[in-house]
């Protein structure tokens, strides 16, 4: 017999799928529409696949069109900005035409630590088993591609994730190349769960799309294998999410921007 909690997380399921779907179609005639405006103006855009808010968590979600099976609050509650102010420093908008090429030892342990506004969060980067993406962060990281960069999603319902990575600060940005999934079988992921601790790829829903933006787990979430996890949050990173988690995000429905000013003032990889 199916329970009421069981039922409400399968609805809360089905309707992100729902969300996800209708916004890579958006994003996919809004790509085409950039397109013309483009070459009328003959302005060169170098860019990204503008659909890095992955399937998983895609950060402009339409919340007028919330379906019978979950009712928003009235209004967004006013939490308390758990968190510091950002440090000087502006964002790097620079962007590649192709992943660079994997150089990392894959024999070799590499953490990422992100020093936000929030704490640190220190991440053990799992290289062996997802090296293309390990190496992409590496790379991007070594160009402080990440600093002073926005944490731009918190969903608390249904799923439980932090989204981070874009430099747009709005879900569409990316580094202008994608790379490949990878370790979609990872012991970790039993029962379609992303256990907490968990830093995963975000991408656009289909396959290998994934470029510069992730999403940090702060509790058990159930979601499809098709998000490359690839790395583990440390404990005390645990406790920063937890935080972050606890003030909430400004829509009062479960998924918006962070109450808790989340700005990642530097990310840095280390090998070891």
């Amino acid at each position: 017999m199916v329970t009421q909690e069981q039922r409400k997380r399968q609805l809360a399921r089905e309707k992100f799928l729902r969300q996800q779907q209708r916004r890579t179609s958006a994003r996919r005639k809004a790509r085409m529409r950039n397109s013309v405006i483009a070459s009328v103006l003959g302005v060169i855009v170098i860019g990204s696949l503008a659909l890095y808010t992955t399937g998983v968590l895609k950060g402009d979600d339409d919340k007028t069109n919330a379906s019978s099976e979950t009712t928003p609050s009235a209004s967004p509650s006013a939490a308390k900005d758990p968190c510091e102010k950002p440090a000087a420093g502006s964002i790097k908008t620079q962007t590649w035409k192709k992943e660079p090429a994997v150089t990392i030892d894959t024999s070799a342990k590499y953490t990422m630590t992100l020093a936000t506004t929030c704490g640190d969060i220190g991440i053990a980067l799992k290289a062996k088993a997802a090296p293309h993406t390990v190496n992409s962060f590496d790379f991007l990281a070594g160009k402080g591609y990440f600093d002073h960069t926005k944490c731009h999603r918190l969903t608390t319902n249904g799923i439980y994730v932090l989204q981070c990575g874009d430099p747009t600060g709005q879900g569409s940005g990316g580094p202008g190349y994608t790379i490949p999934d990878e370790n979609l079988k990872d012991a970790s992921l039993k029962n379609n769960t992303y256990p907490a601790g968990t830093i995963a790829m975000a991408n656009t829903g289909q396959a290998h799309t994934g470029g510069s933006q992730f999403f940090l787990v702060y509790r058990d979430s159930q979601l499809p294998p098709s998000y490359t996890p690839f790395g583990t949050v440390s404990a005390d990173g645990m406790k920063v999410l937890q935080k972050i988690a606890a003030a909430g995000e400004n829509t009062g429905a479960g998924d918006g921007a962070p109450n808790a000013t989340v700005v990642i003032n530097k990310a840095t990889v280390t090998k070891s």
